[in-house]
């Protein structure tokens, strides 16, 4: 057994000791991100105007964690409405250059600017004049000469005690990404709509869904106008076993709303030969189709179990709380 394996089964762990060391660095990188935003300048609106504006995609590459910390932002640029993929240097060498076309941008992150495993992606990116941001913490390097436009990071010490290990630095790319993709989704005018688009599935996929998803329309709808006698209303009520009867005018303009509450209210001998107009309840609650589910479960919760769904006063749909909850929606 080596000298340094007995040193460290005789040294004790402390947890103290770890809580020192994570709020540490913790400090060192909160302070990085602070010198980083105090950096930026003109360059980072260039390098926006520049991904904005390509018809086709953000080609974003790097090596070793640069090339981890690329993945991850070619993937929040790209669900948040930026068309981008990430492309290891390494790999386009050996023929994935042709992944990348005269209509892409290419974003290039590497902490010393140096790293031969660029030069071949970069050196394309000269031929083909392909529009290329360097994203680096050497201002002088040959990625930055080479680059149209340089996002240069601050001169901040990696964090860890030997000021090597890439933690300061990968976190103000990773930063410094998700600033592109957001300036990007800001100035693209993207909604919570279309990100349901490109997130279907998963917890944040059902939160997103519109109230159109799940409704129920057609003749499964509970209509009645509002002139029919009560039997009539009864009967639609029995029929779409929704517990009540929407109330409507012209045109299936809702006017008011009918449920099983409502008829033991208004319990009498005479009931049936009276007029929904006369029983209903006016103005209810209603819903627009292309509102979020999350918002029909947020009025319903508590209240009541459904919503009619209109547009323009006139209902399209119905809405039944069970349906947004079988749907994981909550």
């Amino acid at each position: 057994m080596t000298t340094a394996r007995r040193a460290d089964r005789k040294r004790k762990p402390s947890t103290t000791n770890d809580l020192v060391v994570a709020r540490r660095l913790l400090d060192a990188e909160a302070a990085a991100l602070g010198e980083l935003g105090r950096a930026l300048d003109d360059r980072f609106g260039a390098a926006v105007e520049l991904f904005a504006k390509v018809p086709g995609r953000v080609v974003v590459a790097g090596v070793g964690k640069s090339g981890h910390v690329a993945r991850k932002i070619g993937s929040t640029l790209a669900s948040t409405g930026t068309p981008a993929l990430f492309v290891h240097p390494s790999e386009a060498s050996h023929g994935d250059l042709g992944m990348v076309t005269p209509a892409d941008a290419v974003l290039i992150l590497s902490k010393s600017g140096e790293s031969d495993e660029l030069s071949d992606l970069a050196s394309y990116c000269k031929r083909f004049s392909i529009p290329l941001v360097a994203m680096t913490g050497n201002g002088k390097s040959l990625l930055a000469q080479v680059a149209d436009v340089v996002l240069e990071l601050p001169d901040v010490r990696e964090a860890c005690p030997m000021g090597l290990a890439p933690t300061t630095s990968t976190t103000m790319m990773l930063a410094l990404g998700d600033a592109l993709a957001v300036a990007l989704l800001e100035r693209r005018g993207f909604s919570a709509d279309h990100f349901r688009v490109f997130h279907p599935g998963g917890r944040l996929g059902r939160h997103l869904k519109k109230v159109s998803d799940l409704m129920r329309t057609g003749e499964e709808v509970p209509l009645s106008d509002a002139s029919s006698n009560m039997k009539d209303v009864v009967l639609v009520m029995s029929a779409k076993n929704f517990g009540c009867a929407g109330i409507v005018e012209e045109r299936d303009r809702l006017v008011g709303i009918i449920t099983d509450g409502d008829l033991r209210r208004h319990m009498a001998d005479d009931l049936l030969q009276r007029r929904a107009r006369d029983i209903m309840t006016r103005d209810p609650r209603t819903i627009h189709p292309d509102a979020l589910a999350a918002e029909a479960v947020g009025i319903m919760a508590g209240k009541i179990t459904n919503l009619f769904v209109v547009d323009e006063r006139r209902v399209v749909g119905i809405l039944r709380l069970h349906d947004c909850l079988q749907a994981g929606v909550a």
